[in-house]
């Protein structure tokens, strides 16, 4: 238990001071793709500080508005230890693929709930293209993972990346892993899919409300986001190799994660922001990708 405890605090810890280094990552990579100098590396970390050191102001009293960033935040850090880094969950017995889609779903819930709350016009504009993103998204993800159970004939997380360890790649889990990637980009809020955001068009959505404290909470849970959905591709779908000591495989992984983090910065870069319906109809075929790693797996491939 001590041992669970201490790995759980550590992994916390890691993924609240490593998050934002990534989002300074893309951004240095969008500048110089821009043939622009950039902001630092460590601007995300400046920017955070910032923010939390200002007034916290609120265009509603009501409660939802007041705890919402903090139960996303706090969704998310469970998300980290639900999340085998490299080195075992530190909650692995409760660690099953139905608690991590919950938790995952409490983050998308708890950001429409704010928006929902704070009466601005433009969040609801917001929380509405939000709620259809997770409608089409959260989706793909579960089925890419449910491929891997089905394959591993377990809910475990660390089970599923024990079995793929033990075994070569299969065609049906990379392409579950094809349709998990493809998903991803929606996922963390990045273009062309920053579509619930949209500053140019609704001022930044269901966060136009907030300031100080609470948005910088809402920002570094975004950070979060694309660090431990990056780790859970590469853990889950490209866990070789095995090294054999906890502490290696997590600097193992975190490299694999960084690689995803700067396509995910490439294609951010590169690509304009799709319409809703474009969105839509894009995940459509994605779902149909996922549902043909179902179909392999059933057939044993």
């Amino acid at each position: 238990m001590a041992h669970a405890i201490v790995v759980g605090i550590a992994q916390i810890v890691l993924v609240l001071a490593l998050s934002p280094l990534l989002e300074g990552v893309i951004r240095k990579l969008k500048a110089r793709i821009h043939s622009r100098q950039g902001p630092p590396f460590t601007q995300p970390y400046l920017d955070l500080i910032k923010l939390l050191g200002k007034e916290d102001l609120r265009s509603s009293t009501g409660l939802v508005f007041r705890l919402a960033p903090i139960v996303t935040m706090a969704a998310v850090l469970l998300i980290a230890l639900l999340i085998p880094m490299g080195a075992g969950a530190p909650i692995g017995q409760w660690s099953d693929l139905i608690a991590l889609l919950y938790v995952m779903s409490i983050v998308a819930v708890g950001i429409m709930m704010a928006a929902f709350a704070s009466g601005s016009p433009y969040a609801y504009v917001g929380a509405s293209r939000e709620m259809m993103m997770v409608l089409t998204t959260e989706p793909v993800v579960a089925i890419a993972l449910i491929v891997v159970a089905l394959k591993s004939k377990t809910l475990l997380l660390d089970g599923m990346v024990g079995w793929q360890l033990a075994h070569h790649p299969a065609m049906s889990t990379l392409v579950a892993a094809g349709a998990f990637f493809l998903a991803l980009q929606a996922q963390v809020g990045k273009l062309p899919f920053d579509i619930a955001e949209a500053d140019q068009e609704i001022m930044g959505g269901p966060f136009i409300e907030f300031s100080g404290p609470r948005l910088a909470l809402i920002r570094w849970t975004f950070h979060m986001r694309l660090l431990l959905f990056s780790v859970l591709l590469v853990q889950i779908f490209i866990p070789w190799p095995n090294l054999g000591i906890g502490a290696l495989n997590i600097v193992a992984n975190l490299a694999k994660a960084f690689v995803v983090v700067l396509l995910v910065g490439l294609i951010d870069v590169v690509n304009p922001r799709l319409r809703i319906d474009q969105s839509m109809s894009y995940f459509t075929r994605i779902i149909f990708v996922a549902l043909v790693a179902v179909a392999l797996t059933m057939i044993n491939a």
